[in-house]
């Protein structure tokens, strides 16, 4: 049983050490007197996605790359299926104009490389099924190229930032210090945690690696993004709803699968090949939902059909073990 407490408490911790350290860091940056827009692009953003970061340097450094990729597609599966629509469903969601043109198309890149680079192996036989270094820097390359132009977008509308979706609790210097050593603390022992748990729950069981981090670990460091949207879609703010899931699934491929490849080479398994082309029709398909039925409008038809499919999604995970 101490399997599964590895896992639960290794998601808790992950959960828990991200928000104390985008509080300390948020506060603290605040305090150094540095604008809520850039804590805002910085900060808030890239310690969202510490979770994923954390588990998947931990696990290509074990070796487990079949963790790191589940990880990340299970992740951006339940952000777009599991998360948009049962959002969705709630209300309808209304899509800004950027994100439309510009935020779903660049996930849409994202996808289309990672696709490209994990299917070089099939055409030639010589190379070792990984996402090598270059690759990973490639990624990184057009993670920047995001980040400044979404730095020059929020510029443009800074009220994105500053109208109070961010709100920075002030703290004193030694609860700062605290809340950054404990967020540090917690994402360290969250991520080996989670890695070693979900290792051993699958080997147990007879099953992949990659079907455990596709389904439990994805859904358990989503559920802050899930019920956030669920919360706000009760409340009827649902105006950043889909932009803010849309980063989220370009920062997971760029940013984290980038660096963490650019660190170490992850090697993944050959039907991996199968969850991206999935993951690049369902993104895909949210952009032509885009213009299907109410222009910039997510139906709730629509989000009925984001859950079927990753109802379906799941089952054929279970099914392939």
């Amino acid at each position: 049983m101490i399997e599964y407490f590895y896992l639960i408490a290794g998601i808790i911790c992950l959960i828990k050490g991200a928000d104390f350290l985008v509080d300390g860091s948020s506060s603290l940056a605040k305090k150094l007197g540095i604008p809520t827009l850039i804590i805002g692009l910085t900060v808030v953003a890239f310690g969202t996605s510490m979770p994923e970061l954390v588990v998947n340097v931990i696990s290509s450094i074990q070796g487990t790359g079949d963790v790191a990729f589940g990880n990340i597609l299970g992740s951006n599966m339940a952000n777009i299926l599991l998360i948009l629509g049962i959002t969705a469903l709630i209300t309808k969601l209304k899509i800004q104009h950027s994100t439309t043109y510009k935020e779903i198309p660049f996930s849409l890149l994202a996808v289309i490389m990672l696709f490209i680079f994990s299917s070089i192996f099939l055409f030639n036989k010589t190379i070792i099924n990984s996402l090598l270094r270059i690759e990973g820097m490639i990624l990184l390359l057009f993670f920047f190229i995001y980040l400044y132009y979404v730095f020059k977008l929020t510029k443009k509308n800074k009220s994105d930032l500053t109208d109070g979706k961010i709100e920075i609790k002030k703290h004193s210097r030694l609860v700062i210090f605290l809340m950054i050593l404990g967020g540090l603390i917690g994402l360290y022992f969250g991520g080996k945690w989670t890695v070693d748990g979900a290792v051993i729950i699958a080997r147990s069981f007879g099953l992949s690696e990659f079907l455990i981090s596709s389904t439990v670990i994805a859904i358990g460091t989503s559920l802050p993004e899930l019920i956030t949207s669920i919360t706000a879609a009760l409340k009827k703010d649902v105006d950043l709803a889909v932009g803010n899931i849309v980063g989220s699934n370009i920062f997971n491929i760029l940013w984290v699968l980038g660096l963490t490849a650019t660190i170490k080479p992850i090697p993944f398994p050959i039907f991996a090949f199968f969850d991206i082309a999935v993951l690049l029709f369902v993104t895909l398909l949210l952009f032509l939902f885009m213009f299907i039925g109410r222009k910039h409008e997510l139906e709730r038809w629509q989000g009925a059909t984001f859950v079927m499919l990753y109802i379906s999604y799941i089952v054929f995970l279970i099914i392939r073990g």
